[in-house]
């Protein structure tokens, strides 16, 4: 009987284990990688029916910035074993998108003539998507032995 009680933990059933990754700071960090996956995606398939011919390079990158946040979300809240290196995987390739995009906004500035989710280094969302990729990996490192031990099961 053991077995089974073992298989509800791992597939999330009432004897799961609280995962911290998903709890307390993991639930807000999700949360703002949910909203700006949502934000960006939105924002990004309405410039690109509406306004196409006005900036496509920009309205594309916001919507390939938010394929990424949606992925990176789904790997943050997934219990999934493989979730963890998504998680990883997609937010350095956000970490890398903010800090090329920004740098090439700032140093072009006429290829942007609308900015995207990460030009100007997230400048019009307060900042945000420059400083959450640090934080998302800095929290997924934090609970990388968890995660690990947990797909280990």
């Amino acid at each position: 009987m053991a077995e089974p009680r073992r298989a509800a933990a791992v597939d999330g059933g009432p004897d799961a284990p609280a995962d911290s990754r998903r709890t307390g700071f993991g639930r807000v960090l999700i949360t703002i990688y949910a909203v700006l996956a949502l934000g960006a995606t939105a924002r990004s398939l309405t410039e690109l029916i509406s306004k196409y011919h006005v900036a496509p390079l920009a309205y594309w990158l916001s919507l390939f910035s938010g394929v990424v946040y949606i992925l990176a979300t789904y790997g943050l809240a997934s219990r999934r074993p493989s979730s963890w290196r998504l998680a990883v995987v997609t937010i350095t390739i956000e970490a890398i998108g903010v800090l090329v995009i920004g740098t090439w906004s700032v140093v072009h500035h006429s290829s942007f003539p609308k900015s995207t989710v990460w030009s100007d280094f997230g400048a019009q969302y307060g900042g945000i998507p420059l400083v959450l990729p640090f934080v998302g990996l800095w929290w997924l490192r934090r609970t990388r032995s968890e995660s690990v031990s947990a797909g280990a099961r």
